[in-house]
C-alpha cells in the first residue's frame, strides 16, 4: 500500500488535476477537500471526478476538468449561471439575458462555440431536463444557493455520459449535507440606475437525529428589469453595418436625421442618412419583380422616390425582463451500508419577455383593387404607369406568378384592374411586438445505492422531467385579415361581404390607421410546447482483484451500467400560425407547424482504470482509463462510443495526461421530426438583384435565369431586405439527419510545486473534430454555392417569386441535415499560486487561459470553409483566438477583496463580408474589463457583499446591426460578449444560522 506522503502527496496532485479551478485556489473534487497535508489524509476516500463514474482512492482526471467552488460562485453575486459560465475562455454565449430578437427566453451555455446542443448540462452528474424540442437545459433552472460546484469537462464525455457531450459536459454540484439556515439578498443595478436584478434564496437543511441522513430545502424568487435600447445612446439609433449611415450623428451625439417633412413620423428617420428597417411610415409601395417601379407614399397621400426608414433600435431589449420562482428539495438516508435512498426534487418557473419594435406587412404581397377609395390620385397614377411599364418589360405576369388581374379586359392596366403590390407599412398603432414565454418544468430523481459486496458500490435510480411552456405572442400583423381589408371599392365594406372586415388605409402615413381599423387586422397567437425526459439507470463499480499487474499495488477498477433513455418533445401552434407561407402574424417571420416526436435508447457501458506502474524511477505512477459505450436508438440505431487515455506521473509534484475518445450525438427531436415551416435567416447579398446589377456577366445571367427568373428580371428585382432573406426550414424530408460524430485529443501536463504555496499549472492541448454534423446550410452559402460556383444542387435550393426572394413563399431551402465537418483545436493554461502574507493575510493569484489554433466548419466540400478563429460574423459570434481571466484574492480576517480581469483579443469580420461592411466595422479591439467584488464577515451569523463589474465603464465596440445573427448583433453591438450596461454594481447580505 501507499505510505502515508505518498498518498498524501498523490491526494494534493489528485485535488490540483481532478478540478483545476479556473479562478480560485480552493479546489474541490465533488466534496469539500482540505489542502494540507493533515487534512487531505482525513479526507482520504474513495471518490469519483465528474467525467468518469469510478470511484477510487486519489482519482485523477484524464481530461481537463475546471472547476469553480462555492466561494468562488458567490464572488460573482450573481443568481443566473450563465452569466458566470458565459466568462469562462472556453465558452461562448448561448441564449441568456442580452438576446432579444431570436431569444428562446431561456439561459443556455455553449462551450467552444460548437452549439448549446453539443454541450451536456448535468445537475450531480445526472441529465437535467430539456425546456424544448432541440433537446437544450435552461440553466435558470439551476439553485444556485445550493450550488456547491460547477465541474467543466471539455474535450468530450460520451463514453461516460452518453450523446450531447461532443464538446464536453458542465456539471452543477449540489450540496449534500447542508445544515442549518441560510437567507440571501442580492440586488444589482447599473451606473444608470436601472437593469434592477433582485434574488432572495432561502436555505433549510437539517441531518437526522441519528445523524445517518440529510434534507435540504432550497426555494428562491428573481426578478430581472427590462433595459430598452433606446434607454443607451448606442441603441437609440439604427447604423448601417455596410454604409456607416448614423455613425457621425452617435459619434456627435446627435440624434437620427429626421425625414423631410411631408415623409415624417415618430422614429422615423431620413433614407440617405439614417439606418433603419424599409418597412417604414409611410409605407414603401413596390411591384414583385420589378424594382424600377417602386417608391414611397408621402404623408399626404402621394408617391415619390424612397425618403425614409424606420429606426426600429429603441423598441428592442438590451436586457430582457424576466421573472423566476424555484424550489429544490435534496435528501438522503442511509438504512444501512447496503442501502443509502436518496431523491431530489426541482421545480421551477419563468417568465420571460422579449419585446422588438412595431409590426408591419414586411413585404407581404397583397392583391389591390385600383379603384380602393384610399389610394389618392396621384398614386393610383403612379401605380397605373408602374404597372404599364412592368407590362411592357414583360414582368408583370411571369410563369407560376399572377401580378395583375385585367378584370375589364382591356389589355392594359387601369383603375379597373387588380395589381399585386408590396406594401411596406409599419404598423405602430398595433404597439410593439412582444413575446411572453412561462415555462413550468420540474423534475424528481429517487434511487437507492450502497455496497453490493467487499468494494463494490451499487446506484439504481428513476429520473422524470417535465417542462410545459406557453409563448403568447402580440402586436403582429393578420396578413389574411389585412388582404380582405384592402380590398374594397367603397371604402366602407370589404368584398368578402363579412360585417366585421374593417377595410384599412396603408397608403400614407401615420393616422391612416384607425382603432377600428387596427383591431380587424392585428393578430394575437399562442403556442404550447412541453418535454419529457425519462431516465433508469443502473451503475456497479468497484475493484476486480484479480487482475492487478505486477509493477502496481492497486487492481483495476470499473464500472458498468446501463441506462434506458426516453426522451419526447412537442410544439402545438394556433391554428392560424400554421398558415402558409407567412401565418396569419405579418413580422413573426414565417409559419408554424406542430411538432411531435421523440425517440428512446438503450445503452450499456463500462469504464475502467488499470494501474500500470506504481513507485518505480520516473514513475510514480501511471495509469491507464478506457471505456466504451454501446447505444440502440429507436431513431438512428446503434451507435458506439469510446475512450483511451492514460496518466503518467513521473514524479511526485508532476502529471502527464493523454486521451483519446470517440463521441457521439444523436439527433434531438426538432432534427428529426420538424416540418417544413418559412423562416427569416440571415444573409448579406442577392448576386441576382438591382443591388449586383453592375457585376452581372453572362455566365451568372444564366445561373440567375437556371433558380426560375426571367431575363427581364436579372438585375431587375429588389435585393435582401435588412439582412435578413425568407427560407424554408426543417427536417429534410429525403435525408433525415443520422448521428454525428467527433474524435477528441486531448493531452496535457500538471505541475505541483512547494516553492509557492499550492502552486498548480496545467497546460492541455485539445483538438475536437466532429464529423457529418447536424445543422443548415446558411442562406448565403446557398445563394455563393449556386450563383458563384455553379453548383445545381444549391440552385435547385433556391425558390423565387417573379424572380424575387423577398416576398411570402419565396426564399431559400435550410433542411436540417448531416453537413462535412467542424473542428475546434487551442490550449487551455491555468495557472494557481497563492502567498501567505503573514498578519496580513493571504493573496492568491488564479489564471485561466484559452487559444484557439483552429476554430472552422465547412458545411460541403464544394462549401467555402469558415474560419471563425479571431473572427465574427453571420456565422460566427465574436471568437477571440485569446482570452483569459485572471482572479487576484485577497483575504485578511474577516475581510476578503477580489478582482477579476477579462481579456478577450481583437477579432476581424468574416472574410467572405469585408465587401459589404462599412471600413470601420470591419474590426474590433481587444477588450479588457475589471470587476471587483469585496465581503466582510460580521460577526457569526452575517456577511456583507459588494461589488462592481466593469469598473472603469468600457463602452462595447460599435459594429452597426447587420455584421452578425439577429439574436447576437443587437443594438449596434453584439450585447452578450461585450459589456453594453456599463457599469454594474451588486450589493448582497447572508444571514446563516
Amino acid at each position: 500500500m501507499f505510505t502515508n506522503s505518498k498518498l498524501t502527496k498523490s491526494i494534493r496532485l489528485a485535488m490540483a488535476i481532478g478540478a483545476v479551478s479556473a479562478f480560485s485556489t480552493t479546489v474541490a473534487i465533488a466534496q469539500d477537500v482540505a489542502t494540507t497535508d493533515q487534512k487531505a489524509e482525513a479526507a482520504i476516500e474513495k471518490i469519483a471526478v465528474t467525467g468518469s463514474r469510478i470511484r477510487r482512492p486519489g482519482a485523477v482526471s484524464t481530461s481537463p476538468i475546471f472547476s469553480m467552488n462555492a466561494e468562488e460562485i458567490s464572488f460573482f453575486q450573481e443568481p443566473e449561471v450563465e452569466r458566470m459560465l458565459k466568462v469562462l475562455p472556453s465558452t461562448i454565449p448561448g441564449d441568456g439575458a442580452n438576446v432579444n430578437n431570436g431569444s428562446a427566453g431561456a439561459a443556455t451555455v455553449n462551450l467552444r462555440g460548437l452549439g448549446t446542443q453539443r454541450t451536456l448540462v448535468l445537475m450531480d452528474g445526472r441529465r437535467m431536463t430539456p425546456f424544448n424540442y432541440n433537446g437544450e437545459v435552461d440553466t435558470a433552472s439551476i439553485p444556485t444557493a445550493l450550488l456547491q460546484n460547477v465541474d467543466v469537462v471539455t474535450g468530450g464525455a460520451s463514453a461516460v455520459y452518453g450523446s450531447d457531450a461532443i464538446s464536453g459536459a458542465i456539471n452543477f454540484i449540489m450540496k449534500k449535507d447542508f445544515e442549518g439556515v441560510e437567507l440571501q439578498y442580492n440586488h444589482a443595478l447599473t451606473g444608470d440606475n436601472d437593469g434592477v436584478k433582485d434574488n432572495i434564496a432561502l436555505t433549510i437543511g437539517s441531518n437526522s437525529a441519528d445523524g445517518k441522513g440529510n434534507v435540504a430545502l432550497s426555494v428562491s424568487w428573481m426578478n430581472r428589469d427590462q433595459v430598452l435600447l433606446g434607454d443607451r445612446p448606442l441603441g437609440l439609433l439604427g447604423i448601417n453595418s455596410k454604409t456607416g449611415a448614423g455613425l457621425a450623428e452617435f459619434n456627435a451625439g446627435l440624434p437620427p436625421v429626421a425625414a423631410a417633412a411631408g415623409c415624417d413620423a415618430p422614429n422615423i428617420v431620413d433614407f440617405e442618412k439614417g439606418s433603419g428597417s424599409e418597412t417604414a411610415i409611410p409605407t414603401r409601395f413596390a411591384l414583385v419583380g420589378y424594382a424600377p417601379a417602386n417608391g414611397q407614399f408621402r404623408n399626404d397621400g402621394t408617391i415619390g422616390t424612397d425618403c425614409s426608414v424606420f429606426n426600429f433600435n429603441p423598441f428592442n431589449f438590451y436586457q430582457t425582463p424576466a421573472k423566476r420562482y424555484s424550489a429544490t428539495a435534496i435528501g438522503h438516508y442511509e438504512i444501512n451500508d447496503h442501502a443509502t435512498v436518496y431523491s431530489t426534487f426541482n421545480y421551477n418557473h419563468q417568465s420571460v419577455s422579449q419585446q422588438v419594435a412595431p409590426s408591419g406587412t414586411f413585404g407581404a404581397a397583397f392583391d389591390v383593387p385600383l379603384a380602393n377609395p384610399f389610394i389618392g390620385t396621384q398614386a393610383r397614377e403612379y401605380m397605373i404607369n408602374a404597372g404599364n411599364a412592368a407590362l411592357a418589360a414583360g414582368l408583370l405576369n411571369t410563369p407560376g406568378l399572377t401580378n395583375w388581374i385585367d378584370s375589364n379586359g382591356s389589355g392594359d392596366v387601369d383603375e379597373a384592374d387588380y395589381l399585386r403590390m408590396q406594401l411596406r407599412r409599419r404598423t405602430v398603432e398595433f404597439g410593439a411586438r412582444s413575446e411572453l414565454f412561462n415555462t413550468d418544468q420540474f423534475s424528481i430523481l429517487t434511487g437507492v445505492e450502497g455496497q453490493l459486496y467487499g468494494d463494490w458500490m451499487y446506484d439504481a435510480s428513476y429520473q422524470y422531467g417535465e417542462t410545459n411552456r406557453v409563448t403568447t405572442r402580440g402586436g403582429y400583423t393578420n396578413l389574411g385579415n389585412i388582404q380582405n381589408a384592402l380590398d374594397t371599392i367603397d371604402g366602407v365594406n370589404c368584398k368578402n361581404g363579412v360585417s366585421s372586415c374593417v377595410p384599412l388605409n396603408l397608403f400614407g402615413g401615420l393616422g391612416t390607421i384607425t382603432p377600428e381599423m387596427a383591431a380587424y387586422s392585428t393578430a394575437t397567437a399562442l403556442q404550447t410546447q412541453a418535454y419529457t425526459q425519462e431516465i433508469i439507470l443502473l451503475t456497479a463499480n468497484g475493484p476486480i482483484e484479480a487482475i492487478k499487474l505486477p509493477w502496481s499495488e492497486e487492481e483495476l477498477s470499473i464500472s458498468v451500467g446501463y441506462e434506458h433513455r426516453k426522451e419526447t418533445g412537442s410544439l402545438e401552434p394556433d391554428e392560424c400560425l400554421k398558415q402558409a407561407p407567412a401565418s396569419c402574424q405579418g413580422g413573426a417571420g414565417g409559419n408554424l407547424l406542430a411538432i411531435n416526436g421523440g425517440y428512446s435508447s438503450e445503452e450499456l457501458f463500462i469504464e475502467g482504470v488499470l494501474p500500470v506502474l506504481e513507485g518505480v524511477a520516473f514513475a510514480e505512477r501511471v495509469d491507464i482509463e478506457f471505456g466504451y459505450r454501446g447505444a440502440d436508438y429507436s431513431s438512428v440505431g446503434s451507435v458506439n462510443t469510446w475512450k483511451l487515455g492514460a496518466t503518467w506521473q513521473p514524479t511526485e509534484d508532476v502529471l502527464i495526461r493523454v486521451m483519446q475518445q470517440s463521441a457521439t450525438r444523436a439527433p434531438n427531436v426538432a432534427e428529426l421530426s420538424s416540418p417544413i415551416v418559412t423562416a427569416l435567416d440571415n444573409a448579406t447579398i442577392d448576386p441576382c438583384s438591382i443591388a449586383n446589377a453592375g457585376n452581372i456577366d453572362a455566365t451568372l445571367n444564366a445561373l440567375c435565369i437556371s433558380t426560375g427568373m426571367v431575363q427581364a428580371q436579372v438585375g431587375a428585382v429588389q435585393d435582401i431586405i435588412s439582412g435578413q432573406v425568407n427560407a424554408f426550414s426543417g427536417s429534410d424530408p429525403d435525408n433525415a439527419p443520422g448521428a454525428e460524430d467527433a474524435e477528441t485529443f486531448t493531452a496535457g501536463f500538471v505541475y505541483s510545486a512547494d516553492f509557492l504555496d499550492n502552486f498548480v499549472i496545467s497546460v492541455d492541448y485539445y483538438d475536437i473534430q466532429v464529423n457529418d454534423y447536424i445543422g443548415e446550410f446558411s442562406p448565403q452559402e446557398v445563394l455563393d454555392a449556386c450563383y458563384k460556383g455553379a453548383d445545381t444542387v444549391a440552385c435547385a435550393k433556391i425558390k423565387r417569386i417573379g424572380g424575387d426572394l423577398t416576398i411570402s413563399g419565396s426564399g431559400v431551402e435550410l433542411f436540417t441535415t448531416n453537413l462535412k465537418s467542424r473542428q475546434v483545436e487551442g490550449l487551455e493554461i491555468n495557472v494557481d499560486f497563492s502567498i501567505d502574507l503573514g498578519d496580513m493575510g493571504e493573496l492568491s493569484f488564479n489564471s485561466n487561459i484559452n487559444k484557439y489554433l483552429t476554430h472552422e466548419q465547412q458545411s460541403s466540400d464544394t462549401s467555402a470553409l469558415i474560419d471563425c478563429k479571431g473572427r465574427f460574423g453571420t456565422t460566427c459570434s465574436p471568437t477571440s483566438d485569446l482570452r483569459w481571466v485572471q482572479r487576484t484574492t485577497w483575504s485578511w480576517n474577516d475581510l476578503t477583496i477580489s478582482a477579476l480581469w477579462r481579456h478577450m483579443s481583437s477579432v476581424d469580420i468574416q472574410s467572405d463580408q469585408v465587401a459589404d461592411t462599412f471600413d470601420q466595422f470591419e474590426s474590433i479591439d481587444s477588450y479588457n474589463y475589471v470587476d471587483l467584488f469585496a465581503s466582510y464577515q460580521y460577526g457569526k451569523h452575517t456577511r456583507f457583499t459588494f461589488g462592481i463589474d466593469n469598473v472603469f465603464e468600457k463602452d462595447a465596440p460599435v459594429l452597426g446591426g447587420e455584421v452578425g445573427q439577429t439574436a447576437f448583433n443587437s443594438g449596434n453591438t453584439f450585447p452578450s460578449s461585450y459589456d453594453n450596461l456599463g457599469r454594474m454594481y451588486k450589493m448582497g447580505v447572508n444571514f446563516t444560522f
